[in-house]
């Protein structure tokens, strides 16, 4: 009977289990009879699941309602044939272009450059170098080899300072002083062996795409890392009259110096918003990464944790900076992304792309060697020096040349390359030599273009990506011309929408006030006092900042309740207020008079207008697309779905 039980058990188990699996060809709906895969639904779902907020559209059923409006949008942009505007061809090729690069690689050869890159970045070295120039093909090497090597012998001898007068022309000889310099800042080669050169000493010669060189290492050492500041801003445009730049730093600074409290002080009058709230705080930056040199040099010059900077000028203001945190280079990991996409950009990409020919000569089973040549060694004379050899009349066009998978090229193609490969001024040597280069030019070119043509079909992952950015771009296309565009352009219907809908765009209740901030309690009451005997802020301010002392400061403004000189319990009252308390500070607040809740005119809520209203006929338009394409949901694979979603 126990057997029996267990049995039953298994089997309703695997019932239930085997029923909720998706199968390959389950189509969850259908709409105007073209089917939506409950695959590409999951995909979808899974895929953007942390990137939505609204915990509602995480609901099966509300999410599927949104995939099938974005669904409908894709019919309606295709039956409108905005996939077949000669822009949005070009963009999406363009997109194709960029995306294909980064499956265009040899990953492995890839992770190694990136991982020494990042061993490189960390440091900085100090050096000079000597170079002989010479051309970048030229095979005749012996002189310009036996000229860096005396120079070499010189170096060692007399070292870089006098040799640097002597043999410096700018022409054929190069003497430079190289200063500090870090990963990606010289040709990989010559990175190459300054990283490889010990301090002190000079490297052998090597060459380069310029020429031979020598090298010499003065110093190493580690990057300035990463720095964490934080700063008061006064900013060089200021609406409030009493306020001047460089007077209210010197306050501040003062205030400061008196012991109160940076991160308060920054709270309290910072014009840097986004960072204010912070208490001033900046995200960690290096070097390179702000806009302003002045700040940066002035940040990695503070050197104990907590030090504060005296007043300073840079374009957008008045600063003053307060050191948290020194840091090293970043992690590996952190780094990473970036630089890969810096080592595909570099001369070192080479190493990249020599690897990846390789491995599709021997997925597309190509020999090195070409038998085909030999009769182009024939046709090509000295006249393709100078751009003037022409393909041969009686040349057999149509003769198999290479064959790459199922696509043939013939004897006219790999002519009409040659043709064209004129025009890049090619530097005269052997026949057999530029025949040769342009032979592995060709079969390159070709090599990659067959292969990025065949991804979408070879590659899933890819083929995915692909069809996002197909429709991504074409949703983009339709709701421009349909929804965001036409509602800009539609005044009359903007002013009718804003008409219906007025009481939806108000100004807050807002004040008319001047706040008077002190550290001291005592200062703040008297304040209050003077203000109640109709004193001028100037008096205020002559008796109590005395003898190089700031102990008040001022500030004047039309303020709402989320004003950050305002405390958080603040009631509008016309008058001078109560002595508060926040931000490690004591305040008072004068209100001049209050501005109550008004209408906002259409032109002052023209932007949320814009909005508003293009959501109002966005969702029209919708109901209109439901009724043009019939939409058919299988209940049974959506309870599947459902399932597979749960038990995940």
């Amino acid at each position: 009977m126990k057997t029996n039980i267990l049995t039953k058990c298994f089997l309703l188990f695997f019932v239930i289990f085997t029923s909720a699996q998706i199968k390959k060809g389950d189509v969850l709906f259908t709409l105007d009879n073209t089917p939506v895969l409950a695959s590409e639904f999951l995909r979808v779902y899974n895929k953007n699941l942390d990137l939505v907020k609204d915990e509602s559209q995480k609901n099966v059923d509300e999410y599927l309602k949104l995939f099938i409006n974005y669904k409908l949008k894709l019919i309606e942009a295709r039956a409108l044939k905005f996939d077949e505007n000669p822009q949005y061809i070009k963009e999406l090729g363009g997109y194709k272009k960029q995306l294909v690069k980064n499956y265009l690689t040899d990953h492995k050869v890839t992770d190694e450059l990136v991982k020494e890159a990042y061993e490189r970045i960390s440091y900085d070295i100090k050096a000079s170098h000597i170079l002989v120039k010479l051309a970048e093909h030229e095979k005749d090497t012996a002189m310009a080899y036996a000229t860096i090597l005396k120079l070499r012998d010189r170096l060692l001898n007399e070292g870089f300072e006098s040799l640097q007068k002597d043999v410096h022309n700018g022409k054929t000889i190069f003497a430079e002083d190289l200063g500090y310099f870090s990963g990606f800042k010289m040709v990989y080669d010559f990175e190459t062996v300054a990283f490889n050169t010990p301090i002190g000493e000079v490297s052998k010669p090597f060459r380069t795409s310029f020429g031979y060189h020598v090298v010499k290492v003065f110093d190493k050492r580690r990057s300035r890392g990463e720095v964490t500041v934080g700063h008061i801003m006064i900013s060089n445009n200021q609406k409030d009259s009493l306020i001047k730049p460089e007077i209210r730093i010197q306050e501040i600074y003062k205030l400061i110096q008196q012991i109160e409290s940076f991160e308060s002080l920054a709270k309290q009058f910072s014009d840097d918003k986004n960072s204010a709230k912070n208490g001033g705080k900046l995200s960690p930056f290096k070097s390179g990464q702000l806009s302003s040199v002045d700040f940066e040099d002035l940040a990695f010059s503070l050197k104990e944790i907590g030090e504060i900077s005296k007043p300073f000028k840079t374009n957008y203001g008045w600063h003053i900076a307060k050191l948290y945190n020194k840091s090293p280079i970043k992690s590996f990991e952190d780094m990473k992304f970036d630089l890969e996409s810096r080592v595909k950009r570099d001369s070192r990409s080479k190493l990249i792309n020599k690897s990846l020919f390789n491995t599709l000569k021997k997925k597309y089973n190509i020999e090195n060697t070409n038998p085909e040549l030999d009769y182009f060694k024939s046709i090509i004379n000295q006249e393709f020096f100078k751009r003037s050899w022409t393909i041969p009349s009686n040349l057999d066009k149509d003769k198999n040349f290479l064959k790459i998978a199922n696509k043939q090229f013939t004897y006219n193609d790999f002519a009409n390359f040659l043709y064209n490969s004129q025009r890049k001024n090619i530097v005269k040597r052997p026949i057999v030599e530029v025949l040769k280069e342009q032979y592995n030019n060709f079969l390159n070119v070709k090599l990659l273009a067959y292969h990025e043509e065949n991804l979408e079909f070879e590659n899933p992952e890819f083929a995915e990506i692909l069809e996002e950015y197909r429709e991504g771009l074409l949703l983009f296309d339709l709701m421009e011309a349909k929804i965001w565009n036409a509602v800009k352009l539609d005044t009359v219907g903007l002013k009718n929408y804003f008409n219906k809908n007025n009481t939806k765009y108000l100004w807050q209740e807002r004040i008319d006030a001047i706040v008077a901030t002190s550290s001291k309690e005592k200062d703040i009451s008297t304040v209050k006092k003077m203000l109640k005997k109709g004193n001028s802020i100037e008096t205020i301010k002559t008796q109590l900042n005395q003898n190089d002392l700031q102990n008040v400061i001022f500030t004047s403004a039309i303020m709402n309740a989320e004003h950050q000189t305002l405390p958080k319990d603040f009631i509008f009252k016309e008058g001078i207020s109560k002595i508060y308390h926040y931000n490690d500070a004591y305040h008072v607040i004068e209100v001049k008079r209050i501005l109550p809740q008004t209408e906002k005119t259409f032109d002052e809520s023209r932007g949320k207008v814009i909005s508003d209203y293009q959501d109002e006929v966005e969702k029209q338009w919708l109901k209109k697309l439901h009724k043009t394409y019939m939409v058919s949901i299988d209940t049974d694979v959506l309870a599947k779905v459902k399932s597979l979603i749960k038990s995940n």
